[in-house]
């Protein structure tokens, strides 16, 4: 597509860009980003708060503060209770309230397969945005919620596992990751994205690729919600984690036990519904940072750092 020639579109250029940024002033810009997707879960007020979290986490990745919220919202009003779509709408209102935003309207769309979602506003003083731009030779990756939503939602579907055992997968992706961004901006991040349908994997490639550096990362070391492993061995895994490691695969350097390879790098791979944010900070920093999340009641975990090799290149052991 065409680039807007607009000096007040910050990142104009930049190709990986988790949200807009669109300067309005000369110290304040907006940060703006939209998301909606099918439910992946049977509760429709958990399904509206996930949504809303999920979308309200490209400010977060960012350094910005939510204002505003338009709700995005398609269903069947034909076949199924506008009771459900209440509920969807109210878990919805409800997490950007926690966000301390507004939600200002939106719109309908009458769909035979429910979709939900927000396009969102926040406000971010220029001095203190963060991007995938600024990682550097020596960073250290923290990583801020748990991965392996999507096995999990698929274990559910095919009723592998009790809905007490995906609990902790759903308040995990219902979580703001607004505490984990005030904790960076705080501390001072060097680089950000956050972790959604692309996976571990997907996302820090382009982080990467906006950085023009490389990584080693511990796959022993990234945090794994309760059932990940072993429903992985018991082949539950959504297709979408194939195709994220199909296309992040060239860029993959394994150099761990190969009888722990496959299993690895398909959890890396597994496409995440409101993931933690993936921060690069200086060494000197890190401390601060995990005992900041803490304070809010989060855990990070360091799971790699930032290198000097091929840029996109990651080294997985």
């Amino acid at each position: 597509m065409p680039v807007f020639d607009d000096p007040n579109y910050l990142n104009r250029d930049q190709h990986f860009a988790d949200a807009g940024i669109y300067r309005i002033s000369e110290h304040q810009a907006l940060v703006q980003s939209v998301d909606f997707f099918t439910p992946i879960v049977d509760d429709p007020y958990d399904f509206g708060r996930i949504a809303a979290a999920n979308s309200l986490s490209d400010l977060y990745a960012m350094g910005a503060s939510p204002l505003t919220a338009l709700n995005i919202i398609c269903f069947p009003v034909s076949c199924q209770p506008l009771e459900i779509m209440e509920a969807i709408l109210k878990g919805g209102y409800d997490k950007v309230i926690e966000a301390e935003a507004v939600v200002v309207g939106g719109h309908s769309v009458e769909d035979p397969e429910p979709k939900y979602g927000l396009a969102v506003t926040g406000l971010v003083d220029l001095q203190q945005i963060v991007t995938g731009r600024g990682a550097v030779t020596g960073d250290i990756l923290v990583l801020t919620k748990p991965v392996g939503t999507g096995i999990i939602n698929t274990a559910v579907k095919g009723e592998m596992i009790d809905f007490a055992d995906a609990v902790p997968a759903i308040q995990g992706m219902a979580e703001l990751n607004s505490h984990a961004s005030r904790a960076m901006l705080e501390t001072g991040g060097s680089a950000a994205t956050d972790i959604t349908g692309f996976s571990f994997l997907g996302h820090l490639h382009e982080l990467l690729m906006t950085s023009t550096v490389s990584a080693e990362i511990d796959h022993r070391k990234i945090p794994l919600y309760p059932k990940v492993n072993e429903m992985v061995a018991m082949g539950m895994i959504p297709g979408g984690a194939y195709r994220n490691l199909d296309y992040v695969r060239p860029h993959i350097a394994w150099t761990g036990k190969e009888e722990e390879k496959d299993d690895a790098l398909i959890i890396l791979a597994d496409p995440q519904t409101s993931g933690g944010l993936l921060v690069a900070m200086g060494e000197s920093k890190v401390q601060a940072y995990l005992d900041r999340l803490k304070t809010g009641g989060r855990e990070g975990s360091v799971v790699g750092k930032i290198t000097d090799d091929k840029a996109g290149r990651i080294t997985v052991f």
